[in-house]
């Protein structure tokens, strides 16, 4: 496969590429909205916006609903990558090595968040353990 055939295949934004909050983050600036833009049109504060982008937290269902509208984009997208979403970046192709390092640094933060919000729920069932 060559370099060009490679950099056609990679989905910017696909479940492998891009966490939501990614999709959050490129959605919006590809609306040409700022954070504080977004977060006051939504009615929430800059720092929940801010954690859903750094994938933290996540939205409940009206804010998603809400996000689609205001980024043009569907649910599905939103949620998993497949779907209506924004064009993706253009840019100068990727090599393969560079391709393969965002997809494993994807995986790791994908993990990251995992093990930290299995952490959170082990910590809750320790406390009640203990009283």
């Amino acid at each position: 496969m060559t370099e060009n055939n490679l950099d056609a295949s990679f989905d910017w934004f696909g479940p492998d590429a891009a966490t939501f909050g990614d999709r959050v983050l490129g959605a919006r600036e590809k609306s040409g909205m700022t954070q504080v833009q977004l977060s006051r049109r939504l009615g929430i504060k800059l720092s929940t916006l801010q954690a859903w982008e750094d994938d933290r937290s996540e939205p409940r269902a009206n804010k998603l609903q809400m996000l689609t509208g205001m980024l043009n984009v569907s649910l599905p997208w939103l949620l998993s990558g497949e779907g209506i979403g924004p064009e993706e970046p253009t840019a100068e192709p990727l090599s393969e090595d560079i391709q393969t390092i965002l997809i494993e640094m994807r995986a790791i933060k994908t993990d990251m968040t995992r093990t930290a919000d299995r952490l959170s729920r082990l910590e809750k069932h320790l406390r009640l353990a203990l009283k």
